[in-house]
Order: structure tokens, then C-alpha cells, then sequence
């Protein structure tokens, strides 16, 4: 049996942005930006995909949607434009958690470098941040709070709304990244005091290589290309119109259908969960209740997530033993670490990521597998026998 349970680092594209993407770069592949009849039909198309995301996320204008090459660059863009537009104001100080995606962190420790202060606050045990935390760390030149909606690699979702209304009660502006909560939980950027929000469409069915930013009206963007006055002057570069029609489509689709799904995926996680709790020594890790619909990530003692993620594979199913962008270390997750879970506990994770697409055999089948390969592995450990024994201390 093949069984795909990573789609939280992508997801197959839909059969409805596909169509939109092959729909497009057919009969809309003109540049946008050409005064000529083919270039302002293209154009008509673009500005209707800016008002489908636009909808989507309750943004009050379509020209709050900026189209970028994906995440990453949109959460690049938000840091940077509020640290360099703000630090004149004498804002010099940044917030966020310590289990960002490396596209925050990186661009955080890039703004220290050029003398910022940030802030890096630690989640609760169960990845949630404390919202206390959050308002006492926020000072009079506080520039930006940038706190992920949901994490990546062990699914817990923060209180956006509530942090978003300390922001707005302090005066600071509040970025949010959204790309493993787009399409998958409701997002309104007005109703939960959003400033700024980057989404990625290969993580609802959409195409790799596209995102979008939100950004209120009002709030000053920097540059992070040049080259071109795209994006009304905020990013360089030919607007990808089949890209940005088909993440608008996958959108609008997944949102329709974000109750459905979200129920069936939440019913299959679940599932999961307690098909593995009776593993001896295991944990889930994250919130068991406050989580994506379809994230899974549990610890096994005694055994390393990598030889699991090789082994599953050779039994044809799929996922991942961190966070897809730093796969390939064998250093222990910065998220499970940040959230205090043990080292030996951090290098035994899996993480399995379902959606709609999956079933119920698909999952009875994980549980099978996981639970042949991790007795398998410890019988062989050396390290496990020193556990058994008591000549270690267990540490799940």
C-alpha cells in the first residue's frame, strides 16, 4: 500500500487549479503589465485572483494582496518592511517565538545583525504560547509581534485572535504566518487584528512557487526584489498570472470546504493518535486538542525518527521526521527542543500530516507499520536494552 502523509510539506495540486493553471497559460499568458488588449485581459485576471484571496481572508481591499514566490518571501517581506520603515519611529525591538519557521528566525537574526532587538518567547509544554507572555514582552519601541498561526511540525494552533487584540491595544503591529493554517482553519484578517499574513499555495492543493502576502492598508513595504514596479511597486518581476490564478483557486476551493474537510482530516488524526498511544514510551507532542486537522507528531524512546521515516518508506508510506525545509539535518527539531521535550525524545519524532484525501485504512495501516518497525528497533538498540534494564532513566 502507498500511503502520502506529508502534506504538510506539500500537497498534491487540485484538479481545480490545475485546470485553472493549464486554463491560464493558455488563453491568459500575456503580460499583465502591457497596455495591449491580450496584456489588460490578462491583467482582468490577475485582479480577479487578488479579490477571490482577498475574500478568502476577509481582507477589506484586494489591493491588501500581494503575490510572491511563496511563504518564505512574504514572511521576509513583513519582517523587513516592519523593522526598516518602523526603526526611524525608534522601533528597534521585535517579537516572536522561538518555534517560528526558519523564514522568520532567519530574517530575525539578520535584523540583529543590524542592531534590532528581538525577543524570543517560548511556548508552553504544549506548544501554545502563554498571550501574557506575549503582551509583557511588548515595549514602547516595539516594532513588530510576528507569532506563526498554527506550527509546522507538531500542529499546535496559537490564539491569534487574542494576540491580535493585545497588538491593536499596544499600538504594534501583528504578523502572522499562515501557511499551514490557510485553507485549513478560518482566517479573518479583520476580525483578529492581522497587519500582515503570508500564505504558500502548494500547502492547499495549489502550485509550489506562489504565496501571497496580506498587508493592511497603510502599512509601508519595503523591498526585498527589485527590478520593476509589479505588485504596485512592492516586488519585482513578471507577474505569474497561472500561478497566482491557480493558488486563488485552491483557495476558494478550500475554504468552501474547509468544514467538510477539516471534519473528515480531524477524525482520521485522531484515529491515528490513539492507534499509537499504546505504544510504550511514546508521546504526542503538541496540543492534543488545539491542532491542525490532520498533524501528527509523536516521539518513540529509544529509537531515531530517521531510521522510522526509511523504514515506513520502504513500506510505501510517506512523511517526514521534522520540518520538510530542514530534513536533511540530523540535529534534533528547534520546534519540539523549543517547547522543552527532551533530546532523545526530539531525535525518536515523526510527523505525519493527513487531509481529506486520506482513509481509514490508509491510517489503520500506519498504525500497523509503526508499531512493527519501533519493536523491531528497540529489540535491536543497545540503547533500548540500557533503558529496560534501568541502566538509563526513561525519559517519555
Amino acid at each position: 500500500m502507498r500511503v502520502y502523509a506529508d502534506n504538510a510539506a506539500t500537497t498534491y495540486i487540485s484538479e481545480t487549479a490545475m485546470n485553472t493553471l493549464v486554463d491560464c497559460l493558455k488563453n491568459y499568458n500575456s503580460n499583465p503589465n502591457s497596455l495591449h488588449t491580450e496584456g489588460q485581459i490578462t491583467a482582468e485576471k490577475l485582479a480577479e485572483s487578488r479579490e477571490k484571496v482577498a475574500k478568502a481572508i476577509n481582507a477589506a481591499n484586494p489591493n491588501e494582496i500581494y503575490f510572491t514566490s511563496g511563504g518564505s518571501e512574504a514572511d521576509n517581506q513583513a519582517l523587513l518592511s516592519a523593522a526598516r520603515v518602523l526603526k526611524d519611529k525608534g522601533k528597534k525591538h521585535l517579537v516572536s517565538l522561538n518555534i517560528e519557521h526558519h523564514a522568520i528566525l532567519h530574517t530575525l537574526k539578520k535584523l540583529e545583525k543590524e542592531g534590532f532587538e528581538v525577543t524570543l518567547l517560548a511556548p508552553e509544554s504544549n506548544g501554545i504560547v502563554d498571550v501574557n507572555k506575549v503582551r509583557d514582552a511588548i515595549r514602547e519601541d516595539t516594532a513588530l509581534v510576528s507569532i506563526m498561526f498554527a506550527n509546522n511540525e507538531m500542529g499546535a494552533i496559537q490564539p491569534i485572535p487574542e494576540i491580535g487584540a493585545i497588538c491593536k491595544e499596544k499600538g504594534v503591529l501583528f504578523h502572522t504566518d499562515a501557511v499551514q493554517a490557510a485553507a485549513h482553519l478560518p482566517i479573518d484578517v479583520q476580525a483578529m487584528n492581522i497587519d500582515m499574513l503570508s500564505m504558500s499555495a502548494h500547502k492547499f492543493h495549489g502550485p509550489k512557487g506562489v504565496g501571497v502576502l496580506y498587508a493592511r492598508n497603510g502599512i509601508r513595504l519595503v523591498n526585498v526584489i527589485e527590478g520593476g514596479a509589479q505588485e504596485r511597486g512592492k516586488r519585482a518581476g513578471t507577474c505569474n498570472v497561472p500561478g497566482n490564478a491557480a493558488l486563488a483557486a485552491a483557495l476558494e476551493e478550500g475554504v468552501a470546504n474547509m468544514e467538510a474537510n477539516a471534519k473528515k482530516t480531524a477524525a482520521l488524526r485522531d484515529r491515528l493518535i490513539q492507534g499509537l498511544s499504546d505504544i510504550p514510551h511514546s508521546k504526542l507532542n503538541g496540543d492534543p486538542v488545539k491542532r491542525l486537522p490532520g498533524n501528527v507528531n509523536y516521539s518513540f524512546e529509544g529509537v531515531e525518527g530517521e531510521s522510522l521515516l526509511l523504514a515506513l518508506d520502504e513500506e510505501g508510506i510517506r512523511c517526514s521526521s521534522g520540518s520538510a525545509c530542514t530534513s536533511e539535518s540530523l540535529d534534533p527539531s528547534h520546534v519540539l527542543m523549543g517547547m522543552g521535550v527532551p533530546v532523545e525524545a526530539a531525535h525518536g519524532s515523526l510527523r505525519f500530516s493527513l487531509n481529506e484525501e486520506n482513509t481509514e485504512e490508509e491510517v489503520d495501516y500506519i498504525i500497523e507499520k509503526v508499531h512493527e518497525i519501533v519493536a523491531l528497533y528497540r529489540k535491536m538498540s543497545p540503547f533500548w536494552e540500557e533503558l529496560e534494564k534501568g541502566e538509563r532513566e526513561h525519559v517519555i
